[in-house]
């Protein structure tokens, strides 16, 4: 029972005594009979008139209460002139200013946190409690190269992306640097965050390509600078000398079998093998900006297959070149291109064992190029360190080749890789979009 009910019972049973009371013992005198009704009646409008006042701060409060519960905090009452009423008016009004304001304050915060998620620079993947992802930023759909649909609501190690796969395994407080492409470097660190008083799971995706790249080119090329000085400092000399040598004829009179001319000349040779070696180096540090100009794309292959034709020949591999129909214009430096594409075609005439297929397409509507080769494929060991300076997965190879094809990739702002698709099916691919 409400206590509204037990107040108005109370004082309905208490009046209804009064007046049997007043009747039984007033009963022969009329006079006393009518004044003691007349004082249960004053007593009824005073108990009214009481209830109303006592009532009405509880009406005022259960006012409050549904504006709060509707989240309305622009409710506020006026003050009654009732010294009682108008401290609980009071005591209402503050309490409403201060939620108000730390509504106003959080929304603010939220916005400006919401904001912030959005524009970072850095990926972010918010995770529910049962380790799904909730939400995610664009630079983490644009890293992740995943539409957000097809990643919303799914468990991070079941999205096809391999750097979900390896944040699966991350604990709270963890991070690790990963290079799934052998190209772009990623950090990826785990944390959580409190959301109503439960623990949620975060990934921060920041992506360290750019930073790497240029700390790993500064430092290389002072490797290189300093080899290429001190090369050149002394083939230089030394060539001079052996070349005057040869051509002084009076010194292999006495030596019908040139025996001494022969090995000074095979020392000519490595010397000038030693200078070419380095030269091939100091491209990497020399490269200048692209100068693109409009070219067109299916030309610069056809020079590029007719060049290598010969070495393909010798290893028994076929180049086919699935040419477009009509011509398709790219801005490019046409020597840094084509010297990235006799790089490309020659390690995938290289990848093969016996006979093969280097095959050539051109997709207009993609702006994309591929090189597919039949060759024995990358492990993905390999594949983590494929662009990286020095490394080579030949016995005499050098490590230059595909890092001169990164940076002239780079230097014109293509996107590209170089992946085994299945058993002898690796393919490189240049996006012209950029």
């Amino acid at each position: 029972m409400k206590l509204r009910t037990k107040y108005i019972l109370f004082v309905v049973i208490l009046h209804a005594l009064a007046l049997a009371l007043s009747f039984y013992i007033f009963d022969q005198d009329r006079i006393w009979f009518i004044a003691s009704e007349v004082v249960v009646l004053i007593s009824v409008v005073i108990a009214i008139q009481l209830y109303q006042q006592l009532i009405r701060p509880i009406k005022m409060l259960l006012q409050g209460i549904e504006a709060i519960k509707d989240q309305d905090f622009s409710v506020k009452f006026l003050p009654t002139g009732k010294h009682e009423v108008d401290q609980l008016i009071n005591v209402y009004n503050h309490m409403i200013d201060a939620l108000r304001d730390e509504r106003t304050r959080q929304e603010e915060q939220h916005f400006f946190l919401e904001k912030l998620i959005h524009t970072s620079p850095t990926g972010i993947v918010i995770l529910d409690h049962d380790n799904r992802i909730k939400q995610l930023n664009p630079k983490a759909v644009e890293v992740l190269a995943l539409s957000e649909k097809e990643m919303v609501g799914q468990e991070i190690g079941q999205v096809p992306s391999p750097l979900l796969q390896h944040a699966a395994s991350l604990k709270a407080g963890e991070s690790i640097t990963l290079k799934p492409d052998g190209i772009n470097t990623y950090k990826l660190q785990r944390s959580n965050f409190i959301d109503r008083g439960f623990q949620r799971g975060f990934l921060m995706i920041e992506e360290l390509t750019a930073e790497i790249l240029a700390a790993e080119k500064n430092a290389y090329g002072k490797v290189i600078r300093m080899m290429a000085h001190e090369v050149n400092n002394t083939i230089g000399p030394v060539n001079s000398i052996l070349q005057s040598t040869l051509r002084t004829h009076s010194l292999w009179e006495n030596q019908p079998d040139n025996a001494l001319n022969n090995a000074l000349q095979v020392a000519f040779d490595r010397n000038q093998n030693l200078n070419h070696f380095m030269r091939n180096f100091a491209d990497l540090v020399k490269l200048p900006p692209a100068n693109k100009k409009p070219t067109d794309l299916n030309l610069l292959l056809k020079a590029v297959i007719e060049l290598m034709q010969l070495k393909a020949q010798g290893k028994q591999v076929q180049l086919i070149f699935n040419a477009s129909p009509n011509p398709y214009i790219i801005n490019a430096d046409v020597q840094q291109l084509e010297q990235a594409l006799i790089n490309i075609v020659k390690n995938a005439i290289e990848a093969i064992e016996g006979e093969g297929v280097v095959t050539f397409n051109v997709d207009i509507k993609k702006h994309l190029l591929t090189i597919t080769d039949t060759g024995k494929g990358i492990s993905e060991e390999e594949s983590a360190q494929l662009f990286s300076p020095f490394f080579s997965t030949k016995k005499d190879g050098q490590g230059i080749g595909l890092t001169l094809v990164r940076e002239i990739m780079l230097n014109h702002g293509y996107e590209f890789s170089l992946k085994t698709i299945q058993k002898n099916n690796t393919v490189f691919s240049i996006s012209f979009n950029g």
